[in-house]
C-alpha cells in the first residue's frame, strides 16, 4: 500500500465505504479509520527520544550551574508527543530555565531554546544511523487486522524523522497516510494538544474525525484526539503503572490498554 505524504486522500479510503460489515476488528472499535501515533505506540523509539532529550537537556542544565537529572517523568510529562521546539522550551520552563528562543539555525548548544532542540535532534538522528527501529509485534497485529478489513490507518508523529522510522520499522506500507513534523512544518499544523496533526491524517483517509478512532501513548496527544471529536481516543501504557493509566483517562482517553493488540481481544480468534 502506497503511503499518502500529501493533500489527497489516499485510495484505500475509498474503499471505506465498502468495508465488510462482517469485520469482527471494525465492528469491535465501531470506527471506519484509525489513526495511530508512531513513538511508543507502532515504533519502539520514544526510549531513543528520550535518550536525546536526556543528554541534551542534561548539558543544558549543567551549562547553567544546576545539576543534571531529566527523568523518564520528565520525558512523559514536558516533551512526549510534542513538537521538538515546544517541548524543550516547556521542559527547560518548567526547570527555572529561561533561554531565549534563539532561530532555527542555531547550531546544536545550550544557549537557547532552538540549540537545545537542535542538538537532540542530532543525537536522535545518530541514533537512527546506527541503529534499525524495531516495531511493537502487537499494534503491527491490529494493523494487519485491520488492512484485511479495508480499514485504512495513518501514522501521526511531532518527528520529522517518522516516516524513516517507519520504513526502518518495516510497517511503512501498512499505513494510508502519514503525517510527520516535516509535514506539520511545511502545513504550519500547531502541534499537540491542538488536534490539527490528527486531523489532518483523517483528512488525507477521507473520514470524519467522528468516525475514526485515535490510538496515542501520550496525554497530550490523547487531549488532542478528544478535542478533534474523534468517535474513540485509546490510550497506551506501556507499564506506567495505575498514575500514568489515570493521567491518560483523565486527558480524555475512552479505555487505556497495555498494548493496541490488546484491541484484537474482543475480535474473531482468527484476527488475532
Amino acid at each position: 500500500m502506497a503511503v499518502d505524504t500529501g493533500s489527497t486522500a489516499h485510495p484505500a479510503a475509498a474503499g471505506v465505504g465498502v468495508v465488510p460489515e462482517t469485520g469482527a476488528v471494525r465492528q469491535s472499535l465501531g470506527v471506519r479509520a484509525v489513526v495511530f501515533d508512531t513513538d511508543g505506540v507502532v515504533t519502539d523509539s520514544a526510549p531513543a527520544h528520550e535518550t536525546a532529550w536526556r543528554e541534551a537537556f542534561d548539558a543544558c542544565l549543567v551549562a547553567a550551574g544546576r545539576a543534571p537529572g531529566f527523568t523518564p517523568e520528565d520525558y512523559r510529562h514536558w516533551v512526549d508527543g510534542r513538537p521538538r521546539l515546544d517541548g524543550a522550551e516547556a521542559f527547560l520552563t518548567g526547570r527555572g530555565l529561561f533561554l531565549p528562543p534563539g532561530g532555527r539555525d542555531d547550531p546544536p548548544g545550550t544557549g537557547t531554546v532552538a540549540a537545545v532542540a537542535a542538538r537532540k535532534e542530532e543525537l536522535f538522528r545518530q541514533w537512527l544511523d546506527r541503529h534499525r527501529v524495531a516495531p511493537w509485534p502487537g499494534t503491527v497485529r491490529l494493523l494487519r487486522a485491520l488492512g484485511r478489513q479495508g480499514v485504512p490507518c495513518a501514522a501521526v508523529s511531532a518527528s520529522r524523522h517518522a516516516t524513516r522510522a517507519l520504513r526502518s520499522a518495516g510497517v511503512l506500507d501498512l499505513f494510508a497516510a502519514v503525517v510527520d513534523g516535516a509535514a506539520a512544518r511545511r502545513l504550519r499544523l500547531p502541534g499537540k494538544p491542538d488536534p490539527a496533526l490528527f486531523l489532518e491524517a483523517v483528512r488525507r483517509l477521507g473520514v470524519p474525525a467522528r468516525e475514526a478512532a485515535v490510538v496515542e501513548d501520550a496525554a497530550v496527544g490523547v487531549e488532542a484526539g478528544r478535542r478533534g471529536g474523534f468517535a474513540l481516543v485509546v490510550g497506551v501504557d506501556r507499564g506506567g503503572g495505575p498514575a500514568s493509566r489515570e493521567r491518560l483517562l483523565r486527558h480524555g482517553a475512552d479505555r487505556v490498554v497495555g498494548d493496541p493488540g490488546e484491541l484484537l481481544a474482543a475480535s474473531a480468534p482468527e484476527e488475532a
